[in-house]
Parts: structure tokens; sequence; C-alpha cells
């Protein structure tokens, strides 16, 4: 009896006989990620753990990490202005959240002293001077 063999599966039956799927990174291991049930967000999942894409906060946690990180964002800046500029439209934007309503559970966020933001972005400029 003549079987048919597509042409897909001729080019893999000739690339085994030739030995080309012999000693594959990987071979004989289970494949990463089918632990557990299936789980239909598995391309997401993955798309975001290889791109390290981080999800967006709620805009309340968004500026308490600001915040957070104010003094390494302004560390780069070059004069007073800029880090005053910086630290103001955080503000700005945290007085703006505090008169929208509250999406989900209340946070509060507490706005910086703009004056001592700056002393502290000064003093980090002259410490590598001393």
């Amino acid at each position: 009896m003549d079987r048919y063999e597509s042409f897909a599966d001729r080019l893999i039956r000739e690339a085994q006989e030739r030995g080309e799927f012999d000693n594959l990174k990987g071979a004989g291991k289970p494949l990463p990620g089918l632990k557990g049930p299936p789980d239909p967000n598995w391309w997401v999942k993955g798309l975001i753990e290889r791109e390290g894409i981080k999800p967006p906060l709620p805009p309340a946690m968004a500026l308490r990490k600001e915040v957070a990180e104010l003094s390494e964002t302004v560390a780069p800046l070059r004069d007073e202005s800029a880090v005053r500029e910086v630290a103001e439209d955080l503000n700005a934007r945290i007085l703006d959240l505090r008169r929208r309503p509250a999406g989900g559970p209340p946070v509060f966020v507490a706005g910086v002293d703009v004056g001592q933001v700056v002393a502290e972005w000064r003093l980090r400029r002259e410490e590598p001077r001393r």
C-alpha cells in the first residue's frame, strides 16, 4: 500500500534521517510553562515576563511610587530650577488626583516639600566632591 506523504512530512522525515533533530537544547525535558491547569492567557504572561513589562498601577499608587523615587528622579538634573519644576509638577498631579473622585479604595498620597527636595538634591550633588 502506497502511503501519501506531504511535502512538509517529507522534509521532516529527511531531516530526522540526517540527524538534524538529535541533541537539541532541552531534549528530554518538559516544556516550560506547562505546569498546572491550562491557562488561556499563557502567551500574555510569557510576553510580560520575557519583555519585563510592568503592569500599570492605579493613579494613586503610581504617584506614591513617584514620590518614593523622587530623589533618584531629580539626581541627574543639572540645575535647581529643573528640580523645582519636577517637584512642583508632582505636587500639581497629586492635588489633581485629590480633586477627582477616587476609583477603587482611597489611597492618600502626601505632597512633597519642594524646598526639602531641592536641599536634598544639593546635598547629594556636593557629596562626591568631598
